[in-house]
């Protein structure tokens, strides 16, 4: 019986992949069949933008224009065809998504997908083929202006995130651009800076996302990165593009550059990058428009090179706005809604709860002071780079209103200015960083008069941007002074703090006893965080990166790498990057990485695997019970690390090999197997060019943040 199953089964993946085969054989006669009608003009006129957010298609043969659009936070407005100011549409309104890191920590693949449909049918509906989403660059230093828009400083975690966010949106007929190819890790100078990265770095931490999200997502585009890597421009290095990507990965679509990302024709034509994007005219000036017809009349580029390219945009069209069954979209409807609320709910972290103050207990409080410029401001848009046109977006005062307001008097004060602009110089924005004492003094006649104080600080869209980093770890606007005024006058104040990097709390963290981390939350925010704050959610995320103490304690500022000298910045950390460093040079952070409260208590116990001994072509399969010890349902991320305590190389203290988010209601315990393949134990030999999973013993370190391990046990590798 066993046999006719496993027979059965063979025949049947057999005939699937054989259907495959024959399909995307067909689809290649077909791009060939195409291309063969085409002139060299007409060829050349795909391979570079018409328009800021499009590429030419071949009328004559029915090829539509290639169009793209900003994504990592939902599909942003229309804009005029030829500049950066609104087209004035009244349907372009769609549904703001919580930002990348707080996808992140919702440590739930589940979430990234359900982020990823949403994008995809918006996208649809606006006509968009590609959405240049998701951006995961590594989180390498806390100060990057994009870090809220990235993922995490894990790579693993990333990756896990990458398949399904690419795969949500994929599954819409939209392609996902994946972003920025690679090591784009700063904002400042990052269209100049030379980062300087060994291979080995490059094969276990900034790469691996992107090869996951290839190779398992099955990614269409992929966007090469501003900056140079290792003396090459992104847009044209051969070792990125060609060798590693498309050669070694086997990546079947297309390349486009960053918005002006481009820096020479025959470069960047050979080495790998198939369409150039840039913000401006006249387009038939561009790298990739005359000049590149003229290299290959030239014969410094190859026809063969240029069909490549073509073929490659063909594949993409082929499989999303050429395609059968297009699917017709939709946007800002009450299902997406639903979606961004349950990601953000998701992703809220509970750093403190000493006092036990939360979750609110309604019946006992009649007044509540909500505090802070955050409490009614919107994230949606602000400083450069992508934002969406929301068509609403719920403030932590509308959301704490609508939650409680019905038992307990709600009054607002705003507490301090953020005075700053993303746009402005330094000099203009001087003073940024000052209390306003006057609104202080209005915060706390608040708070002395109230049974609670709910205190809204943090950053915003202005102060994290696109095209700038920022300068320091503390927090902006004066909000320290107003934390501890407020503290000090009413004992149930809760500080809420709206940020998507890490900053500065170790005042807060001494001496306030409830701290909750929200994000820029998407159109949900405010009411995820209230139903948090009153028990109806019990949170459930954690940090997807190390707080530090200190900015010196970050890789890149202790070795003195950022911003870099004479715009080359020289990882000299290598692979020991986020928690790998701090574990490893035993630096006590503010806040571990995977680090996040509940409202209940879990224990985790029996860890066990099915051998004490692998090959290197093996599985492990991890087991553990975990059980909930409260009285309320919630729900545990379990993180599985891996230490190779004897080595040839340097390795870090551990490394993040599974997690899962396991959802458990009061007094229910859950048997839970994890699997790691041994190959994934390995380092990048760069003796040998190629992965290497020593033999002897490694230790597996189950836990619920890279500093809480609750249990170990040793596996033996063969």
């Amino acid at each position: 019986m066993k046999y006719t199953i496993a027979c059965i089964i063979a025949l049947f993946l057999f005939g699937k992949v054989s259907a495959q085969s024959k399909d995307e054989a067909a689809l290649k006669a077909k791009i060939n069949g195409i291309i063969s009608k085409m002139t060299l003009e007409e060829k050349i006129a795909m391979l570079h933008g018409n328009a800021l957010f499009s590429s030419a298609g071949v009328p004559r043969l029915s090829i539509p224009e290639l169009t793209c659009d900003d994504g990592p936070l939902g599909v942003r407005e229309e804009i005029k065809r030829f500049d950066w100011a609104s087209a004035n549409w009244t349907t372009d309104s769609a549904t703001f998504l919580p930002n990348g890191s707080a996808i992140a920590a919702t440590w739930n693949p589940l979430m990234a997908n359900k982020y990823g449909v949403v994008i995809g049918e918006e996208a649809n509906a606006r006509k968009k083929i590609i959405m240049l989403a998701p951006a995961f660059n590594i989180c390498r230093m806390p100060l990057c202006g994009r870090t809220y828009e990235y993922y995490s400083e894990d790579p693993y975690l990333n990756s896990q995130l990458a398949i399904q966010s690419v795969k949500g949106i994929q599954s819409q007929h939209v392609a996902a651009c994946i972003k920025h190819f690679a090591a784009n890790n700063q904002e400042l100078n990052r269209d100049s800076v030379n980062t300087l990265v060994d291979e080995r770095a490059l094969r276990e931490i900034y790469f691996p996302a992107f090869k996951a999200a290839v190779q398992q997502g099955n990614a269409y585009t992929v966007m090469s990165a501003y900056n140079k890597l290792n003396g090459y421009w992104c847009s044209e290095n051969d070792f990125l593009l060609n060798k590693v990507l498309k050669n070694e990965w086997g990546f079947k679509g297309v390349v486009m550059s960053d918005w002006a990302g481009t820096h020479h024709t025959v470069a960047a034509a050979n080495s790998g990058l198939d369409i150039e994007m840039g913000s401006s005219g006249p387009y038939d000036q561009w790298y990739f428009a005359k000049p590149l017809l003229a290299a290959v009349k030239a014969g410094q580029v190859s026809v063969k090179t240029i069909d490549d390219k073509v073929s490659r945009i063909l594949w993409l069209m082929y499989h999303t706005s050429m395609s059968a069954n297009h699917p017709k979209g939709s946007i800002a409807t009450p299902e997406h809604a639903k979606a961004a609320y349950e990601i953000a709910s998701e992703s809220i972290v509970l750093l403190k709860n000493d006092n036990h103050l939360l979750p609110l207990k309604t019946s006992a409080i009649k007044s509540i002071a909500v505090i802070g410029d955050n409490a009614t401001r919107t994230f949606a848009l602000g400083g450069y780079g992508a934002g969406v046109k929301a068509k609403y977006e719920v403030t932590a005062l509308e959301g704490i209103k609508s939650r409680f307001g019905k038992t307990a008097n709600i009054s607002f004060a705003q507490g301090y200015r953020a005075n700053y602009m993303a746009s402005k110089t330094d000099e203009q924005n001087r003073g940024y960083d000052k209390p306003d004492q006057n609104l202080i003094d209005e915060a706390v006649a608040l708070a002395k008069t109230s049974d609670v104080a709910i205190l809204c600080v943090g950053s915003n869209r202005e102060y994290e941007s696109e095209g700038h980093d920022r300068k320091t770890l503390e927090l902006p606007f004066g909000e320290q002074a107003l934390v501890n005024a407020v503290s000090a006058v009413n004992p149930n104040t809760i500080i809420v703090i709206m940020a998507g990097a890490p900053y500065d709390l170790g005042e807060i963290k001494k001496s306030n006893h409830t701290i909750v981390w929200s994000w820029f939350n998407g159109s949900e925010a405010g009411n995820a965080l209230a139903d948090v704050l009153k028990g109806v959610i019990n949170p459930s995320g954690k940090l997807p990166f190390t707080f530090p103490v200190s900015l010196h304690d970050s890789p890149a500022f202790n070795l003195d790498t950022y911003p870099g000298e004479g715009l080359t910045a020289d990882y000299k950390e290598g692979v020991l990057v986020g928690y790998r460093w701090y574990d490893t040079k035993k630096i006590e952070p503010q806040f571990p990485f995977g680090y996040g409260l509940s409202y209940t208590d879990f224990s985790i116990s029996k860890l066990s695997t099915d051998k004490s001994s692998y090959k290197k072509d093996e599985t492990i399969h991890a087991i553990f019970t975990i059980k909930n010890t409260g009285n309320k349902s919630g729900a545990e991320v379990v993180q599985l690390y891996v230490n190779d305590p004897v080595c040839s190389v340097l390795r870090p203290e551990k490394e993040l090999k599974a997690f899962e988010k396991i959802f458990l209601k009061p007094g229910e315990s859950k048997t839970v197997e994890m699997q790691v393949k041994v190959a994934d134990l390995a380092f990048y030999d760069e003796s040998k060019k190629g992965w290497n999973a020593e033999t002897g013993d490694y230790i597996l370190e189950l836990g619920n943040s890279s500093r809480n391990i609750i249990h170990t046990t040793k596996i033996v590798v063969k």
